[in-house]
């Protein structure tokens, strides 16, 4: 099985969709994003449809093979088609684009680790974007 984004304005996932694999081969019969797209412009009269691997997150697909377009994509994401990846809206305006990993990342790096016991007391790391760092909350 196949699986295609369907975009919006902007770029936006408004949709995921599964193909068959025998509706995505080439003459030769093989796999051809392209002929997955142009099945579903035809079946759903949609004409922006981007491939989308399952396997990918992060820039990593979990089986080893080569990653496509950097994440798995999702109702909400959209794609990035200076980067050929899908990502999420931007969380925070301090936040910059780590594209190998095709996630967002903020000036200060990831939240802190916590331990289990604090995990369990309702303690996590918020960001305080006024400051650029992250804060213990206790909840």
């Amino acid at each position: 099985m196949a699986h295609f984004a369907k975009l919006g304005i902007n770029g936006r996932v408004i949709a995921v969709n599964v193909v068959s694999d025998k509706n995505c081969l080439n003459a030769d019969g093989i796999e051809d994003e392209e002929i997955g797209r142009i099945f579903l412009e035809r079946s759903s009269h949609w004409p922006i449809w981007k491939q989308t691997s399952f396997n990918t997150y992060r820039g990593v697909h979990k089986d080893g093979k080569t990653p496509l377009r950097g994440n798995y994509a999702g109702l909400g994401m959209s794609w990035d088609p200076d980067n050929d990846i899908f990502i999420h809206k931007q969380p925070y305006p301090s936040w910059t684009l780590n594209v190998a990993e095709a996630r967002w990342v903020s000036p200060a790096g990831d939240a802190p680790s916590i331990t289990d016991e604090e995990h369990l007391a309702g303690t996590h790391y918020q960001w305080n974007e006024d400051t650029k760092t992250w804060d213990k909350v206790t909840s």
